[in-house]
């Protein structure tokens, strides 16, 4: 494949590399299944009758297109550019995570696969997986940091009611990387019968190029509904950044529209001066972990660092590789919000616009006020609000003393 120097959406190449990040850094018993679900997807991805099914679900289960709704009074409290959310906290599951299951979840069931397996950190993805999995009638696993089970219960009882086993994993920080770790294991032992549905853009080719064509639905939606509202293209687009699918979904169909600025927001946690953060881009350096290579946290020796966040869809040490590529080749701007920024964000949100976005969200939210000052009066900022909030209410109310 050739790449003109300014073709940025023509990423991955045959290897699964954007530029340096990226590529298959697995196990030779994780070769077969990995080149196998490369030729399925490939294949998938070119049939008109897969897209179409495909298009049906997410039209009439997950409750696409989500609405493009202008903030108003977000959008007169910061005084600047015009603030767009793009609702996906409005679809079934109440995140963006369903576009992806449900794309994998037909791609799973077109390779004959019977078994399932997952991993989560806010639960959001493992919920979607879990919900897919009761949709076709097949079995589901979920591997779960013990952290995340305790501070997001109320999807661990959902995964649980939708008949997905939580499977808590106490190695490590016992958190999103870890859970990983313990997916790729099953995987390695279960080959034959086993599709593992991986939640973000990241892991080894062609998970990255995959979970992004899935979830760039909502930058296609995004495009389309800003053109109607505003009779142009946004000047920014903007999101939360963890592994980053809800963010490349966003910014894949910009990537060549050199006037639509793309933002990314990482969690900085207790700040980047400390080593309580999650920013992997603005913290961190290339390194391979989970299958390919991206910007990592990690020490002189090359040990993978703990991630902190108070948003568990954060706290993971990683990014996906085509964020690396973004950055380096400057497309993408990745900034860092605190959890104390989050929190403020999380609470002004609810009360100017009546939406309780989820803790990730509220990120990307807590960035608006530079972001909108810098377009200006006239210019036109989208948001992606990935997910709502509900699942966050006692994290909140703990940190805050009560919410009151």
């Amino acid at each position: 494949m050739s790449h003109t120097p300014n073709d940025y959406s023509a990423w991955p190449d045959a290897q699964g590399r954007f530029g340096d990040f990226g590529g298959r850094y697995v196990a030779e018993t994780l070769m077969p299944p990995v080149l196998a679900l490369e030729e399925a997807y490939g294949a998938a991805k070119s049939d008109e009758a897969f897209q179409t099914e495909l298009r049906g679900y997410l039209k009439n289960y997950v409750g696409r297109p989500s609405p493009l709704y202008f903030a108003r009074r977000l959008t007169e409290h910061f005084g600047g550019a015009k603030i767009y959310l793009k609702r996906e906290e409005l679809n079934h599951t109440g995140s963006h995570k369903i576009n992806n299951c449900m794309g994998q979840i037909l791609l799973a069931r077109r390779m004959g696969k019977t078994r399932i397996i997952a991993e989560t950190g806010a639960g959001q993805h493992g919920v979607a997986t879990a919900t897919v999995c009761a949709l076709f009638g097949l079995p589901c696993i979920v591997y779960m940091g013990a952290v995340d089970v305790e501070r997001q219960a109320p999807n661990v009882l959902r995964m649980n009611l939708l008949g997905a086993e939580v499977r808590p994993v106490t190695s490590g920080a016992a958190t999103l990387k870890d859970a990983m770790n313990e997916a790729l294991r099953d995987w390695v032992t279960n080959v034959h019968d086993t599709y593992y549905l991986i939640g973000s853009a990241a892991g080894p080719h062609p998970y990255p190029a995959m979970v992004r064509d899935f979830q760039a639905v909502i930058g296609q939606e995004v495009r389309t509904q800003t053109l109607e509202a505003e009779g142009r293209l946004p000047d920014a687009v903007v999101a939360c950044v963890g592994g980053g699918s809800n963010a490349i979904g966003l910014f894949h169909p910009f990537l060549n529209d050199d006037g639509v600025g793309l933002i990314g927001v990482e969690a900085a946690g207790d700040g980047m001066g400390t080593d309580r953060h999650a920013a992997a881009i603005n913290g961190g350096r290339p390194g391979v972990l989970h299958g390919n290579k991206t910007y990592l946290l990690q020490d002189r020796e090359g040990q993978i660092l703990e991630a902190h966040s108070i948003s568990a869809g954060l706290d993971y040490p990683g990014i996906g590789p085509e964020h690396a590529w973004l950055h380096e080749v400057g497309r993408a701007r990745y900034l860092t919000a605190t959890d104390e920024d989050a929190l403020a964000a999380f609470q002004l949100c609810a009360r100017l616009e009546g939406i309780v976005p989820a803790l990730e969200s509220a990120h990307a939210l807590a960035r608006l006020p530079e972001i909108t000052a810098e377009v200006g009066k006239g210019g036109v900022v989208v948001l992606n609000l990935s997910g709502r909030g509900d699942k966050d209410l006692d994290a909140v109310a703990t940190r805050l003393g009560g919410l009151a």
